[in-house]
């Protein structure tokens, strides 16, 4: 057992005294308790960053973007210390922790071109010996919210944007498995980031809602469930803070009867079952169209059931357990639930049992047939081992299937036909779109985001939006005259 704290200025503070457990979801044991800050100490971590904002601004951007190389390169070095952290708390296998932190290293590349990507604009000339020009400038004190389901990656699409350019940042990482953020916290101070500009503040509701009432907190970044999401979308607009917030999801794979069936099944397997489904671009419904359903199904139960499951620290393995016990419970609950509503369920993973592992959170892959669109497994967002199967006759009625649903984070389509691919990515109404790809997540130069009930706000998170959304435009238009200006009493023009 072991204490997690919080990252004030540079310095891991003392406890506070309302705590909660973290647990090693593959053991069903507690091995940490976590410190749950309160308004007083959130104040105390937006202060720091208040404090540290004149001087981090005025730095300029090639020194900020040294800093994240640094960073960039302890991290690489120690990788494999991260992963174990990941897995220890989460669960997901250690493979599957190191991919996490690549993808959230190629943020921190990007990041690192910061002086290019905060350019202006210059016209010369505008009117009569005026120029005219604008500027990209931070924010002030920036904020970010991360779900339990990507520990590193996700905190990483926020704060190496934002304080490359040149805002200050407090972290509210899951209380579920909180290390990894303080591990980060050290690494940035160890490359030479100043105190004060990177703070991380454990937390639940309490500290979320002093986050979201702050006055000095200018930007809230958050990913997580949709009515979460939905919440800090209104109270961060209320109290005049600029949002972007990441909902939920139930991403889509259709399979046209002349795809690649090998490449499609392999891509579902991955991206049904991959990190026990716990990501927000799993996908959780295929979309079978026309007379390829029962292959697929076929298919799909022989690789289901010869699944590699266990504790993620064991190399080899395909999936880990589930973050918690409560969520274990949510998800077997759902499955329950897709008999009770009459869908087929071809592999049912809820008998599993892991050797060493007796008392750890974990559901085999559980795959369902002839689901339809009023059942609540396909509505809702299960977050967990469940593939759902829906037939269709045709590809207009898989188009109109998806674009009905209310989360519209991400879908995929297989085929051989570089037609109906493209007229897939124009029919489509969801944010990402993948052709032959089961998880289209964009590079960090590129943005991620959904559309609907996924997506609160204008914003979608990193890339160039994520350089906008930590920055404010400012123009400026300038003459310097070498002789008297007359008053003028009409809207100017420039001559």
């Amino acid at each position: 057992m072991y204490e997690i704290n919080h990252f004030i200025s540079g310095n891991v503070t003392a406890a506070c005294p309302r705590r909660t457990p973290v647990f090693n979801p593959a053991m069903g044991k507690q091995i940490a308790a976590v410190s749950l800050a309160d308004a007083t100490v959130i104040d105390r971590a937006v202060a720091a960053a208040r404090q540290a904002f004149p001087s981090w601004s005025k730095t300029t951007p090639l020194n900020r973007a040294r800093v994240l190389f640094k960073f960039k390169a302890i991290i690489e070095a120690r990788m494999d210390e991260l992963a174990q952290v990941v897995t220890r708390e989460h669960g997901k296998v250690l493979e599957d922790a190191k991919g996490e932190i690549i993808r959230g290293i190629e943020v921190v590349e990007f990041a690192c071109g910061i002086p290019h990507l905060l350019k202006g604009d210059f016209t010369e000339q505008v009117g009569g010996a005026v120029d005219a020009y604008s500027l990209n400038q931070p924010l002030g004190v920036v904020a970010g919210i991360t779900p339990f389901n990507f520990p590193v990656m996700v905190p990483m699409w926020m704060w190496p944007i934002a304080i490359a350019c040149g805002n200050c940042f407090v972290l509210k990482p899951s209380e579920k498995d909180p290390s990894a953020s303080l591990l980060i916290a050290q690494w940035l101070k160890e490359a030479g980031l100043p105190d004060g500009v990177f703070n991380v503040v454990n937390g639940d509701k309490e500290a979320v809602d002093a986050l979201l009432a702050h006055p000095d907190i200018q930007a809230i970044s958050f990913v997580g469930s949709t009515p979460i999401a939905e919440s800090i979308y209104t109270k961060g607009c209320a109290n005049g803070k600029r949002v972007q917030a990441l909902g939920g999801a139930k991403n889509h794979l259709v399979v046209m009867p002349d795809a690649d069936l090998d490449a499609a099944v392999n891509a579902l397997m991955g991206a049904a079952y991959g990190s026990a489904g716990e990501r927000c671009m799993a996908i959780s419904v295929a979309v079978a169209v026309g007379d390829i359903a029962d292959t697929l199904i076929a298919r799909l139960a022989e690789k289901a059931r010869q699944l590699k499951i266990g504790n993620g620290a064991t190399p080899g393995l395909d999936m880990g357990p589930l973050i918690s016990k409560a969520h274990l419970q949510k998800v077997t609950d759902y499955v329950q639930l897709g008999e009770a509503e009459g869908a087929r369920l071809v592999v049912d993973g809820r008998a599993i049992r892991i050797p060493d592992c007796e008392d750890g959170y974990f559901l085999g892959g559980c795959l369902f047939d002839h689901v339809n669109a009023d059942m609540k497994i396909y509505q809702d967002e299960i977050f967990g081992p469940v593939l759902c199967v829906v037939r269709v006759p045709d590809y207009t009625t898989a188009v109109n299937l998806i674009n009905a649903h209310e989360f519209a984070n991400g879908a995929a389509i297989f085929t051989r036909s570089g037609a109906v691919a493209r007229n897939f990515t124009q029919d489509i109404q969801v944010g990402m779109v993948g052709i032959n790809v089961p998880i289209p997540v964009p590079m960090a130069f590129h943005s991620f985001g959904g559309w609907k009930r996924s997506l609160f706000g204008a914003s979608h998170i990193h890339g160039m939006e994520g350089v906008r959304f930590y920055t404010r435009r400012k123009a400026i238009t300038q003459r310097w005259p070498e002789g008297d200006i007359a008053a003028e009493f009409i809207m100017p023009t420039l001559k």
